[in-house]
């Protein structure tokens, strides 16, 4: 509990021991309204204060002010019939600040769940000055610099390792309890926390691009965004607010007019008067206002657990409508990391053959030639490779200890008039010839996740009803992944233009009332996730531009979170929904009963503070998506 929390407990309490202790003190008169005054300033004075302040900025019609309205019309009745009984009045604002300091306690919960993630903003970075470490703000550091981090501290900024190795929990950023580890050349994210080892890191952004910034921003700005179940709530209690005010107003002043005048029973003032107080405790919104949002607020709460950042409570529900999910292929449903999946045909042992091709290659920075390197196990020592020749669209011819090595794909064999087999498999071929003589080729591929045959069932099960892949691939490989993924349609070898296109048609066919969704994690995903009614961005491994394009973030790159993410949505909605009707028909009820007079003022403090408990409650269950 915070401060404010505790004192609102003791005041409760205080008030609670006082009310009791009155009930077996034998004072009557102006003594026994003092005492009753007092317990109920000791609770009541911050709502009276609250009435007073909406009422002078002409901001009049809130909970504030029934509540204030109400209890103190319980107070003046009291005294008018000389009952002595202001019981009544103290119990409202009691179970009402219960009711408050029970709100507040479960907001408080969610919101913890929400800014926990405010603990990854590192409070200085390490920079190493003549031997020695000095501590400096994040963001002084400029990109290029050499920072150390030490176990126990968080990764300040982002970078790559120059040097060491070590565990990192990322549990922050992901919700992935498993350590990942890291090694020299490796990229490393801000806002990790180095489990052991010390890193040397050099870094590749300024801290207001880092990692960690961007997610601060993501999750502060998060609570902006309404939903249209909020606006309506927003707008509902702007208008109800004053029609139950009125409405009270006229059941106090019609009923005992209608009873003197036209049916001349006497007006009965006090009776009238007792049921609209009634009334407009049973009235107040408090059920509706705090538990829409704070379901929200919750689900944000709950799939941030689990790493997946949702930019507002618009996106949620949003997110609660999908039914088509259009994928991008590399770096989304793939690893984007291309590597050696075969070798066929080779006349050399397949050691040899990938050293050759490594060597070969070893002036290259492209991904196919870096796939060849990785291959190779063993070392690469470029002076064993003379007259490097880059044969543009084709590939390269060197000299390897004194052989004429080609590496290349059919064009290039076909150039040098070599006699290459024709290979069947998925991938890029890359053909190899020694000194004019074919030595075989390598098959290398895009690997597909682990997770993504898995994420496209996963999406089936959540009410999905179509899956699309949109790739810039060849058709070969994208029917591919593709079949073996069972995705129900796939367009290939798209320019990022086409991609939009083939989205903008999806959006037109698509049913009235459902969504689509984009998942992306390039930069020319950018505009495809903008076009979409969500965007949603591999977080770990996308660009920048990508990221701040989406309406959701998944922050550890697994496509099965996309369908956590969808039933998140769905859980919360529900709940939504469960709160508006439940409220709605209680207090339909409630008001109805008090207007003929069945219902008393206790029967409205339960359905005041009752009904907002019970909601509170009900939202609350928004946290849990462990099974989601």
């Amino acid at each position: 509990m915070n401060k404010k929390q505790k004192l609102m407990l003791k005041r409760i309490i205080i008030a609670s021991l006082l009310l009791i202790a009155l009930q077996f003190v034998p004072i009557t008169g102006v003594l026994q309204l003092i005492c009753f005054l007092a317990i109920y300033g000791i609770i009541g004075y911050d709502i009276l204060w609250k009435s007073w302040k909406g009422i002078r900025n002409k901001q009049v019609f809130d909970e504030n002010f029934l509540m204030a309205v109400a209890t103190i019309g319980v107070f003046a009745l009291a005294i008018y019939e000389q009952s002595g009984d202001y019981n009544e009045a103290i119990a409202v604002m009691l179970f009402y600040q219960i009711g408050e300091l029970f709100q507040s306690y479960a907001v408080g919960k969610s919101r913890r769940n929400i800014t926990a993630l405010m603990d990854i903003r590192p409070d200085y970075a390490n920079i190493e000055v003549d031997g020695q470490l000095t501590k400096v703000d994040p963001y002084d550091v400029a990109v290029g610099d050499i920072i150390v981090v030490q176990p126990g501290e968080k990764v300040p900024l982002d970078g790559i390792v120059l040097d060491g190795k070590a565990s990192l929990d990322t549990s922050a950023l992901t919700g992935e309890s498993v350590p990942r580890n890291v090694v020299v050349g490796d990229e490393i994210t801000s806002g990790c926390i180095n489990i052991n080892g010390v890193l040397k890191i050099r870094t590749t952004k300024e801290f207001d691009d880092s990692t960690v910034a961007k997610i601060l921003e993501l999750v502060e700005n998060a609570t902006s965004r309404k939903s249209k179940s909020e606006n309506f709530i927003s707008k509902f209690a702007r208008i109800y607010t004053p029609f139950v005010c009125y409405s009270a107003l006229a059941l106090a002043i019609l009923p005992p007019l209608v009873n003197q005048f036209i049916w001349q029973v006497g007006a009965n003032w006090e009776i009238w008067v007792y049921r609209a107080l009634t009334f407009l405790v049973i009235s107040c919104p408090c059920a509706l206002v705090l538990s829409v949002p704070l379901s929200f607020f919750a689900g944000i709460g709950g799939a941030s657990k689990k790493g997946i950042l949702v930019k507002g409570s618009n996106y949620l529900e949003a997110l609660s409508k999908i039914k088509y999910v259009v994928f991008d292929k590399t770096g989304t449903l793939t690893h984007g990391v291309f590597q050696v999946s075969a070798v066929h045909h080779n006349t050399l042992a397949q050691e040899k053959l990938l050293e050759y091709a490594a060597l070969a290659e070893c002036a290259s920075s492209h991904p196919i030639s870096l796939s060849l390197q990785r291959a190779h196990k063993g070392e690469i020592n470029r002076n064993r490779v003379t007259d490097i020749q880059e044969i543009s669209g084709h590939g390269i011819v060197a000299k390897v200890d004194g052989k004429y090595v080609a590496v290349g794909n059919d064009k290039l064999m076909a150039q040098l008039h070599v006699a290459y087999k024709k290979c069947h498999s998925t991938g890029t071929i890359i053909h190899i010839a020694i000194n004019n003589d074919y030595a075989g080729h390598i098959v290398i591929s895009d690997v597909i996740k682990p997770q993504s045959k898995e994420a496209i069932q996963d999406l089936k099960k959540a009410g999905i009803k179509k899956t699309v892949m949109l790739t810039g691939d060849r058709d070969s490989v994208a029917q591919e992944v593709a079949h073996e993924l069972a995705i129900d349609e796939v367009h290939s070898q798209l320019l990022p233009a086409d991609k939009v296109i083939q989205v903008e048609n999806l959006l037109t066919a698509k049913e009235k009332d459902s969504n689509l969704a984009f998942v992306g994690d390039g930069i020319n995903d950018a505009p495809v996730l903008t076009r979409a009614d969500i965007g949603i961005a591999m977080g770990a491994m996308g660009s920048d531009a990508a990221i701040e394009a989406a309406d959701v973030v998944l922050m550890d790159d697994n496509p099965r979170n996309i369908a956590k993410a969808i039933n998140i949505a769905k859980k919360c909605m529900s709940i939504v929904y469960e709160n508006i009707i439940f409220a709605i028909s209680i207090k339909a009820l409630c008001l109805l009963l008090g207007a003929v007079g069945i219902a008393n003022m206790w029967f409205a403090i339960f359905a005041d503070v009752g009904v907002m408990i019970l909601a509170v409650l009900n939202a609350i269950r928004a946290l849990n998506v462990k099974n989601c």
